[in-house]
């Protein structure tokens, strides 16, 4: 009798045999080989999904993804092939990881291998020869692979890690769909939308990314939000409805590119990220999450080893650095101690003082609306780090006060969430964002009503604030997010701007907009940043002007003269400090703030700087160019038009 592999060995000779066999050529006798070594088993063969950056064949059992099989010609380098960039990103990205050229089958396991096979060889006279052992071998390998039995995963960083290894794989078959499919397709028309809409000079690369972000930290955000008990239940068709309700535009999203509307190329990889996500033992990934009491905020810690695993190039092309507690915490504390002090907010961070403020209406007509006195934004929210440590400061402050917190007509309610904004423009941190302060609001007791939600946008701080309407599906979804955000850019009278805005020379914000922002006079009088004394600067390189932390700068500085008082705290690149080239801007913001406080770090290399003690001078970032804080402050005038 003939076993399955003699028959499988004697079709693949035949079919070498003949002289003119592809690699296509042989898959059909390994799926059905696969198909016939346990019941139940299907592999499925999607040349469509390869030719975008799928494995050969994916191996299921009653539908759900075991394993994958990636296929090259006879006599290929499998020595070669582990090398490439594909099969590191399936190593990495995949627990169960074939890779055969039909006749030796090397078998991985999370990325190390695990066990080796060859069933066959070509003789001197180019037939192929069953090996004495084979089967035996060939046997013991799928008998791992079909029934190994997935771990649990239960560390923040072993998640992060994997949903990083999934993110390049989804990626890299976006960018090779764009590259393969024609203008019309319905992946080009999402790519138009966000390009139209969201980053005018997103590139197919960045979009590739956003798609891959959205993906992987949608399904994240539906599965944390998931109660354990209906973990099992969890999958891509119902993770949108999952998503926490107080984040909007990510369930809308998510719905449209990560439901029914799934790029066919990238299915298998989605199912592969549903299928990690629910054998993660949830409670201990998300013990110290957004919990007020903890020390150090784990969730940052979580995104930025995703980062550093997925693309860490993106820290250096949009300034993405996240900012010690220490720095956030005397930051958020001075400014409460400013608002008392200068301000006449005994609460500080925690007045809940009205104003009446004008309101530009869609038809351009004003309207006076009442508003409350101290809004704060953080035009550069990243995780979110610097509003989740001014909520938990003003809840510190009202310690005691439980009842009036939590309820529906409680502080939070009516006092906090309709003055606290955060904008962000890259997925996952805004996805993360929205969690990290959901669970905190949740860990103190508030519960979300099913209208309300968190004023964190995902806009482009440094575009133009207004877009037009648009009829369809996912380019309204993203007008009515910038749009939400455009009163927040213009119209609010925000008096706190904080954060750690992004520092990148080679600025990715190049659009009209954000250029006049530092090179005309700002309407509310404040001069240009390529002036001083009323002349041009006359430097032959300004480029350092157009980095983008100087943009953010001038951003609140715009922000804080709309309003007519305020304050402006960052922490920053501190070139601006001594420069010459920052002559203009040092000049405009003297002219517009009454009081500025500086707190230089140092931490560059450059200047070879040495701590007063002699030791070494240490950055407070991993990075090579040092920061300093500033905070600045515009007090209020007698002649202001917001009356309270």
């Amino acid at each position: 009798m003939v076993t399955p592999m003699q028959g499988y060995v004697r079709q693949i000779g035949r079919a070498y045999a003949a002289g003119n066999a592809t690699e296509h050529s042989y898959r059909p006798a390994l799926k059905a080989l696969v198909e016939s070594l346990s019941r139940g088993i299907r592999a499925t063969n999607e040349p469509k999904h390869i030719a975008c950056g799928a494995p050969d064949l994916i191996v299921e059992r009653r539908g759900e993804p075991i394993g994958y099989i990636e296929c090259k010609d006879i006599g290929a380098s499998l020595d070669a092939v582990e090398k490439s960039d594909q099969l590191r990103r399936y190593r990495d990205g995949l627990e169960h990881l074939i890779l055969t050229d039909y006749l030796e089958f090397r078998y991985y396991v999370g990325g190390e291998p695990r066990m080796h096979a060859v069933l066959a060889r070509v003789d001197d006279r180019g037939k192929v020869r069953k090996l004495e052992g084979g089967e035996d071998q060939l046997a013991a390998v799928f008998e791992a692979f079909l029934v190994a039995a997935p771990q649990p995963i239960n560390t923040p960083k072993e998640l992060a890690k994997r949903m990083a290894d999934v993110a390049k794989i989804v990626e890299a078959a976006i960018r090779n769909a764009l590259e393969q499919e024609n203008e019309e397709s319905e992946l080009h028309t999402e790519y138009q939308a966000f390009r139209q809409t969201l980053l005018h000079d997103l590139t197919a690369a960045q979009f590739a990314d956003m798609y891959a972000q959205t993906i992987c930290y949608g399904l994240f955000s539906a599965r944390a939000n998931l109660p354990e008990q209906r973990a099992t239940e969890f999958s891509r068709a119902n993770a949108a409805h999952d998503l926490p309700t107080t984040n909007p535009f990510l369930r809308q999203t998510f719905d449209y590119i990560g439901g029914i509307r799934l790029h066919a190329s990238v299915v298998w990889a989605v199912e592969e990220l549903v299928k990690i996500l629910r054998r993660c033992v949830m409670a201990d990934i998300l013990e110290d999450f957004g919990k007020a009491g903890r020390k150090e905020d784990p969730i940052v810690h979580f995104y930025e080893t995703f980062l550093g695993e997925y693309k860490p190039e993106l820290r250096k092309s949009r300034g993405v650095y996240y900012t010690p507690e220490p720095v956030v915490g005397y930051i958020v504390r001075s400014v409460d101690a400013i608002l008392k002090r200068d301000f006449d907010c005994p609460d500080g961070l925690a007045d809940r003082t009205k104003i009446t403020a004008p309101f530009r209406k869609p038809g351009g007509e004003t309207e006076r609306r009442k508003v409350h006195r101290v809004q704060i934004l953080d035009p550069a929210a990243g995780t979110g780090t610097f509003l989740f440590e001014t909520v938990r400061h003003i809840r510190d402050k009202l310690a005691g006060t439980r009842g009036a917190w939590a309820g529906r007509r409680g502080y939070v309610a009516q006092h906090l969430l309709p003055r606290l904004f955060g904008f962000e423009l890259m997925m996952a941190p805004y996805a993360v964002a929205h969690m990290k302060l959901d669970w905190l609001l949740k860990d103190t007791g508030y519960d979300f009503a099913g209208d309300q939600r968190l004023r964190i946008y995902m806009t482009n701080t440094l575009e133009e604030a207004e877009l037009a309407a648009r009829p369809e599906p996912l380019l309204s979804d993203i007008v009515r997010e910038a749009n939400a955000a455009k009163e927040v850019k213009t119209d609010t009278p925000i008096m706190v701007v904080l954060g750690n805005p992004p520092y990148s020379g080679h600025s990715a914000n190049d659009n009209q907009w954000s250029k006049d922002l530092i090179h005309k006079p700002l309407a509310t009088g404040a001069p240009s940043y390529f002036e001083c004394d009323g002349e041009p600067l006359g430097e032959r390189n300004p480029k350092w002007l157009n980095d983008d932390y100087v943009k953010f700068i001038r951003f609140g500085q715009y922000r804080i003269e709309r309003t007519g008082y305020g304050i402006l705290a960052f922490i920053t690149n501190n070139g601006y400090l001594d420069n010459p080239t920052f002559r203009g801007m040092r000049q405009s913001l003297m002219q517009t703030f009454d009081d500025i406080y500086v707190l230089d770090l140092h931490g560059s290399t450059k200047k070879k700087e040495t701590a007063p003690d002699g030791s070494k001078d240490e950055n407070v970032f991993d990075i090579t160019q040092g920061v300093g804080i500033c905070i600045m402050v515009r007090k209020p005038r007698r002649d202001r038009e917001a009356t309270p």
